[in-house]
């Protein structure tokens, strides 16, 4: 795959904005995001459940499990008392542990937590952390839904309610805090071939008796296919993240961007 290292960025088009990106370690397309908002400039906090064995700067760092009430409030607190707020939150944890095998087999606490980790994470930082935006007439709030909304199945079936309501929990949020000065979109990425989904593949590749590349063309062909023949990159999720929350996407307001490589073909 051809490297991002070439692309040319503006050390200076986020300098002195303030940033929350939850989920920011592990190699996934959080991690990605934080690299490339920091590369613009930005102080870019972050957040996970555990902390890494390395941290060059741990005051950017606040470990927390925002899937409950306790951990956003931590890290709200934390972010309050440090920063004053922030002045771009990006909701990108997300995530399903939801056992397989259809509805009969996920309990009222699956459901209940995947939406709290998919819906109600973002919900409650949203809530904590858009005073001090209002206060200053201005901010940009980004989710990170998926396309699985799209495409709900027997095995991720909590997972795209959750993601479902979360793209229209931010449409609804855009529309009312865009004449305030506060932009709000969503991502909707297909699958990206993040650590975690390294770890599936070679899951698939051991349970199957094939190489890795044949483990992942069999889980490319189970989503019908993707147009543009691979995965994609944690680094083109960040890229469009990068500009979503900047000063070039002024204008875009209430809408939700599916990166994909072409999964979806309804229009």
């Amino acid at each position: 795959m051809e490297s991002f290292s070439h692309m040319s960025i503006d050390p200076k088009e986020l300098q002195g904005k303030r940033i929350l990106v939850t989920g920011g370690t592990k190699g996934g397309m959080g991690e990605a995001i934080v690299k490339r908002l920091a590369k613009a400039g930005a102080t870019v906090i972050t957040t996970a459940r555990t902390t890494p064995e390395e941290l060059k700067r741990p005051e950017l760092f606040i470990q927390a499990d925002i899937s409950t009430p306790e951990g956003t409030a931590k890290v709200v607190e934390y972010i309050l008392e440090h920063f004053g707020g922030v002045d771009i939150l990006v909701n990108n944890v997300g995530g399903s542990s939801t056992p397989t095998g259809g509805a009969l087999r996920q309990s009222d606490e699956d459901w209940q937590r995947t939406f709290d980790t998919n819906l109600f994470a973002a919900v409650r930082l949203d809530r904590g952390l858009l005073p001090p935006m209002l206060k200053q007439g201005s901010g940009v709030i980004l989710h990170i839904t998926s396309i699985q909304r799209r495409f709900p199945g027997e095995n991720t079936m909590a997972y795209s309610a959750a993601k479902a309501a979360l793209g229209n929990y931010s449409k609804a949020l855009a529309t009312e805090l865009a004449p305030k000065g506060i932009r709000v979109n969503s991502i909707a990425p297909g699958f990206t071939e993040t650590k975690a989904a390294e770890r599936l593949i070679e899951r698939m590749a051991q349970e199957r008796s094939c190489n890795y590349n044949d483990a992942r063309q069999i889980l490319m062909d189970s989503l019908g296919g993707i147009p543009i023949g691979r995965t994609a990159r944690p680094e083109e999720v960040a890229e469009l993240a990068a500009f979503l929350v900047s000063d070039r996407a002024s204008y875009i307001v209430g809408a939700e961007h599916t990166i994909d490589g072409g999964i979806v073909r309804t229009v």
